[in-house]
């Protein structure tokens, strides 16, 4: 603990000029949340030629029908266009609140409304929590329409969209309420550990987030997820009894199966698992179960198994821990800075000694050329998964006969019968992924730098020549697992 405390000396030793010297701090946000909007930009100006291509990918001809690729390129040109505009316009509110003191006022009128109760300045807590409701309202009512035009006129307009205007209106009370209700106590909290641990509050804020993070995998799908969808156990069945098995042949600690109504507020798919190491539960939407038959929806929740198979949830935790242990030991130097809160307009008597909350929102607004490098650095890593999990579930049943070999697993006859048909497991997930394209009108073509930027995921084209790779140097399975070719 003695030398981490002496290297988080260090670095604010090498940040000590932003406590004195007067920077013009919101020039330098100003500057580089305009420039990360430009280059979002650009990279939506190379993106839109690619909307006008006449002919899907050559590794995609035979998939896509005329009727459906045009569907796709102007639902990806009409998304383009709207994401350009919002991008632009987003960027002129924020830059907006900045320019005119937002943040100044809000702290201030958080303050007065205290005042109003008979709290002063000392009950920074309560302030704090009410100058992030009252940032929250300016910042997002101008952004509503946005919101309103995305469901109701661009996902309307090429069948996506299921959400009514009330349950549009209801979604968004109960969001600003669970806001609120986590929110709040999580900022209390995450403000007393500051004052109980001081200027050595790392490795304690580090904690607390941790074991946020690993509550909320407990909370949202038992406690949040059910205030806006419905949760199922999925009926038994043949795709049931296909996810038990692999489960269970893999020893996935599989607690719970569901079916969850995406339907209700979009006809997109997706299937995914979450929960704790030693208890997992599944999710499928049954707009997936619908497009697809019950051997290609086994074939994704092997890629989603591989997933858990290779610890990449894990992997993730611990990269986004050495990224929050990069902000939190940075953020010391921003804490006691008041020229800082002096250049976003706050008055002397509050930047003299900085609310932990706005010393560490402004610092945010700083690292935000920082944090769009680390996006890119993240959506690689992510890539890199999907490929793996792509590769897991291509070459599973090889490794499963492999387990069997080795004693590792015990396969009874059934078993192996099962394993055998498992064999085209490649073409039932290259079949779904395109299924999943073509149902959801995803863009198949993309420019490789707007991808960098903005994909965790590979484009499909990558995805089928990766797989179809992984197949031609796959091992060949024969009928009988004791005279397999592997």
């Amino acid at each position: 603990m003695d030398f981490l405390h002496a290297l988080l000396g260090r670095i604010q030793s090498k940040l000590s000029f932003v406590s004195v010297q007067p920077i013009n701090w919101k020039l330098y946000v100003q500057s580089f949340s305009w420039g990360v909007t430009l280059f979002e930009s650009y990279l939506l100006l190379r993106q839109y030629p690619l909307y006008s291509k006449a002919a899907p990918p050559a590794i995609l001809e035979g998939h896509f029908d005329k009727d459906t690729f045009e569907k796709s390129q102007r639902y990806g040109k009409d998304k383009a266009k709207f994401s350009l505009f919002a991008g632009i316009y987003k960027q002129v509110i924020d830059s907006a609140l900045i320019q005119f003191g937002a943040y100044a006022w809000s702290w201030d009128i958080a303050g007065k409304i205290l005042s109003r109760f008979g709290y002063g300045p000392a009950y920074e807590i309560p302030q704090s929590i009410l100058f992030s409701a009252v940032l929250f309202f300016i910042s997002s009512l101008p952004s509503l329409p946005l919101s309103v035009y995305q469901t109701f006129v661009l996902e309307e307009k090429h069948g996506f969209n299921k959400t009514t205007p009330s349950l549009f209106v209801t979604d968004m009370l109960k969001g600003w309420a669970l806001g609120f209700g986590i929110g709040a106590p999580f900022l209390a909290a995450f403000l007393k550990i500051f004052k109980w641990a001081g200027d050595r509050f790392v490795p304690w804020l580090m904690g607390f987030l941790l074991a946020f993070q690993l509550s909320m995998v407990v909370l949202y799908p038992t406690v949040i997820q059910p205030l806006f969808n419905k949760l199922s156990p999925l009926p038994e069945g043949p795709l049931r009894g296909r996810i038990e098995s692999m489960a269970s042949k893999l020893k996935f600690p599989l607690k719970h199966l569901y079916e969850i109504d995406g339907s209700k507020r979009s006809s997109h798919s997706n299937a995914y698992f979450f929960g704790l190491p030693w208890s997992k539960h599944i999710v499928i939407f049954d707009t997936l179960i619908k497009e697809s038959p019950p051997e290609d929806i086994e074939a994704v929740l092997a890629h989603e198994l591989g997933h858990w198979y290779f610890l990449h949830p894990s992997k993730l935790l611990l990269i986004s821990q050495a990224h929050i242990f990069t902000i939190l030991s940075l953020f010391p130097a921003f804490l006691h800075a008041p020229p800082v809160l002096r250049s976003f307009d706050f008055p002397e008597h509050v930047a003299r000694n900085p609310p932990t909350i706005v010393a560490f929102l402004l610092f945010q607004m700083i690292l935000t050329p920082m944090e769009a490098v680390v996006g890119i650095g993240l959506n690689f890593i992510s890539r890199q998964f999907e490929w793996q999990a792509d590769r897991f579930a291509t070459e599973l049943p090889a490794k499963l006969f492999q387990d069997n070999a080795a004693g590792k697993l015990q396969l009874s006859e059934e078993e192996k019968k099962e394993v055998e048909d498992m064999a085209d497991m490649g073409e039932r997930l290259k079949r779904a992924l395109i299924t999943l394209h073509v149902k959801n009108l995803s863009t198949v073509w993309v420019d490789w730098l707007y991808s960098a930027y903005h994909h965790s995921h590979p484009t499909l084209t990558e995805r089928l020549k990766a797989i179809e790779g992984i197949q031609k140097r796959a091992p060949r399975i024969a009928a009988d697992s004791a005279k397999k070719e592997l």
